[in-house]
């Protein structure tokens, strides 16, 4: 299943920028070599906002929990400074097109 990930970080109070950025930094370095590695289908940054979008596809809802805790926030302790996590399941617009036919026949 194809899951939409969206995530807000903020800096917490007293945290210095260079404590908060290393974080990020360590979380990058571990997206993008998800990426690579072909977990993580697409990611993005919000421009202007400390937010990003990812695309994920996961077996069972398990597997979003174990991508979540194997990433450096959680496993350094730093998951207080995500404020907001929101997943969305995705579906193929391909498949949508196809009900789309027998829905544009009924009454």
């Amino acid at each position: 299943m194809l899951f939409m990930l969206q995530a807000q970080v903020a800096k917490s109070e007293g945290m210095s920028n260079k404590e908060f950025y290393g974080i990020l930094l360590k979380e990058a370095e571990a997206v993008v070599a998800a990426m690579k590695a072909g977990a993580i289908k697409a990611m993005y940054k919000v421009p202007g906002k400390p937010a990003v979008v990812a695309i994920l596809e996961v077996n069972t809802a398990d597997d979003i929990d174990h991508a979540i805790h194997s990433l450096p926030i959680w496993k350094l302790g730093y998951s207080h400074i995500v404020t907001e996590l929101t997943w969305t399941v995705l579906r193929p617009y391909e498949n949508w097109a196809e009900d789309l036919k027998k829905l544009a026949q009924e009454d």
